[in-house]
């Protein structure tokens, strides 16, 4: 009999690559979420759709419906790929779900997501982080007026890059209002190239890592296309990664954002325990799916640039259009893969456009960014949980 893996957050496509890839290693593959995901329903592969309510306005029911279903479904093994990592993490369930769930528990998931926290457990593992400030009030702020320029200013938890103020003026920073309850920090501004990671660990042991960079973003700072990294640069990365792993005695999905100064020296600004684009550069083969079910190592991936099909349409042809970038635009669509739609199963593509324009719709109803409209339901920020 096939094992079974309930993959959390459908929403996603690293969830529908996730589904390919334990499909290709032979798993029942579930999928799940509190809003219905067209990419990943439209999909002709043989994924079962569930439902449960939104966790971060009905946590209670949540739960119930969750446990329901693993146990229902006879359930081996539950990824999560988004913000429900945070809510499936809460100590109740986090104890009833044991060792199926594939993420450590919330204490170890706050100290990688809070921003400070991160940055301050850095510190203490030797690893290189940009100088760093709690802001919990309008003095604290003040501190920095003089010199705001060699400084980014974000809330100690937020996604997408929203709100991030990067050597703000005055005026933009008179606008911060951190409390003690809803802090911000101050972190020192390395010039720099942006790089990212994402990698797998199975009880303090990386077993999986791609590193890439993008040139195509979103304004918030999100992207939708991700070329490979390698190299000395992708080896720095790596090492940096398991130590990580090492020193949080991580078991789970973990990614890194990182600024590579004028010298190559990567600098950690920010980590997001969960599942990030980095999927895409691993998924395909079932090695990902085996990498993350058995704890069996995946060997570097390969360097074909991915990229987010419908992203690559509605944001990326008018930006290379705005920015003269057309040819290096179609040289990535015939060069790289799309994460979304495949051969033979082209219509997560309309799939992910339709849940797109839900989402723009549902930004606008709550005058709120498209990106942070994704999160609405399940976003954690810090806030005990039972």
């Amino acid at each position: 009999m096939a094992r079974r893996v309930l993959i959390t957050g459908a929403r996603a496509a690293a969830a529908l690559d996730l589904g390919r890839d334990f499909v290709a290693a032979g798993w029942d593959v579930h999928l799940a979420d509190c809003r219905p995901s067209r990419m990943a329903r439209w999909s002709r592969l043989p994924l079962r759709h569930h439902a449960y309510p939104p966790p971060r306005q009905q946590a209670e029911a949540f739960r119930r419906a969750t446990l329901a279903l693993v146990e229902e479904e006879h359930i081996d093994l539950v990824v999560p790929t988004c913000e429900e990592v945070f809510h499936l993490a809460a100590p109740s369930l986090h104890a009833a779900l044991g060792p199926r769930l594939f993420a450590p528990d919330l204490a170890v998931l706050r100290q990688l997501h809070d921003k400070l926290a991160f940055a301050r457990a850095c510190e203490g593992w030797g690893l290189p982080v940009p100088e760093s400030h709690l802001l919990a009030s309008m003095e604290d702020v003040a501190r920095f007026a003089g010199e705001a320029s060699e400084w980014v200013f974000k809330p100690c938890f937020t996604r997408f890059g929203d709100a991030a103020l990067v050597g703000p003026s005055r005026e933009a920073l008179g606008r911060i209002a951190p409390t003690p309850q809803t802090p911000w920090l101050a972190q020192r501004r390395i010039r720099g190239s942006e790089v990212c990671f994402y990698a797998l660990a199975h009880h303090g042991a990386l077993t999986a890592f791609s590193a890439y960079r993008s040139d195509w973003r979103l304004g918030g700072g999100a992207s939708y296309a991700f070329k490979p990294l390698g190299g000395a640069q992708a080896e720095a990365l790596r090492d940096i990664a398991a130590r990580i792993a090492t020193s949080a005695e991580l078991h789970g999905q973990f990614a890194c954002d990182a600024i590579v100064d004028a010298e190559g020296q990567p600098f950690l600004i920010e980590c997001n325990p969960r599942a990030t684009s980095g999927v895409h550069l691993l998924a395909g083969t079932g090695d990902l799916a085996r990498a993350i079910g058995e704890g069996v190592p995946l060997d570097a991936p390969a360097q074909t640039p991915a990229y987010l099909g419908p992203a690559m349409l509605v944001y990326g042809l008018p930006q290379a259009i705005r920015e003269g970038r057309l040819r290096k635009w179609a040289q990535l669509l015939m060069r790289g893969r799309d994460a979304i739609s495949r051969p033979g199963d082209r219509l997560p593509l309309a799939g992910a456009l339709a849940d797109a324009a839900r989402f723009m719709q549902e930004g606008r109803a709550h005058a709120i960014t498209t990106t942070a409209a994704t999160t609405r339901d399940i976003a954690w920020n810090g806030e005990e949980l039972d």
